[in-house]
């Protein structure tokens, strides 16, 4: 599987944050079923599954190894899978991440953090390519401090956009067809972000944070990836099938209106 093909699909990227305490006395059994039955009912509907490693870490053993069987299984449905860690390091430390989440699960995506540089990026971009798989840098972020440093005048511009219009060069050396392997964060939540990002970087992805809970709303374009998490995967706050598959339709409505 080539993660690009997510482009192809509607444009709603599930978010997968679990939260234990809300899945009763045996909660990974639980969580586990619940997300198999989530993933299944609402795959026709989803453009990838987006894995918050934090929270499957916080589980432990068990939670990585639920983490990794749930991964399996989203692909075995044919969507494909973004790892949310938002890595970054230096030469072999950064080569290894590569390792674990794209070259061992080829197809995949990864985020990515830009701080240390272009030239860290370098074994993720590479590693992406080789692996069919796509790598998404943080440019925009989400939350609402993200404006300290991304949002920073520089030569005229906010940092956030030298940023971009950086990784857009940089991603036109990882190119297949119309789209970069080499996609870029901005969140939901900074709508304009999102438009000034598309426009200095029309070839690459991008994933789009925040909708639902955090007060974003979906936004209709060529390869955007809307992505919600609580909103999606625990509408009303608690794991509910047929709620998710209200919520999944209700976002895809305001994508087509």
């Amino acid at each position: 599987m080539d993660f690009l093909l997510a482009l192809t699909r509607p444009p709603l990227v599930l978010g997968v944050d679990p939260r234990p305490g809300l899945h009763g006395p045996e909660p990974l059994r639980h969580l586990r079923r619940y997300s198999l039955e989530v993933f299944e009912a609402l795959a026709p509907k989803l453009a990838a599954v987006k894995f918050q490693l934090a929270f499957f870490e916080a589980l432990g053993p068990k939670g990585m190894e639920l983490l990794l069987e749930l991964a399996s299984a989203a692909r075995v449905m044919g969507l494909p899978v973004i790892f949310d860690g938002k890595r970054g390091d230096v030469g072999t430390t950064a080569a290894a991440y590569a390792e674990t989440y794209l070259r061992r699960f080829p197809g995949s995506a990864l985020t990515v953090n830009p701080y240390l540089g272009l030239e860290a990026l370098s074994p993720f971009f590479q590693a992406a390519e080789e692996s069919q798989g796509a790598v998404f840098v943080l440019v925009k972020t989400s939350n609402p401090g993200s404006g300290f440093l991304q949002d920073l005048g520089v030569e005229g511009k906010p940092l956030y956009l030298h940023l971009a219009e950086a990784l857009a060069q940089a991603g036109e050396g990882y190119c297949e067809g119309e789209w970069s392997r080499v996609g870029l964060v901005v969140g939901a939540t900074y709508p304009e972000a999102v438009w000034r990002v598309r426009e200095v970087a029309p070839r690459a992805p991008l994933l789009l944070p925040g909708v639902g809970a955090q007060g974003g709303r979906p936004l209709k374009g060529p390869g955007l990836l809307n992505t919600a998490s609580r909103a999606l995967f625990y509408p009303g706050g608690r794991p509910d099938l047929e709620g998710a598959l209200w919520a999944a339709e209700d976002f895809l409505r305001a994508l087509v209106e």
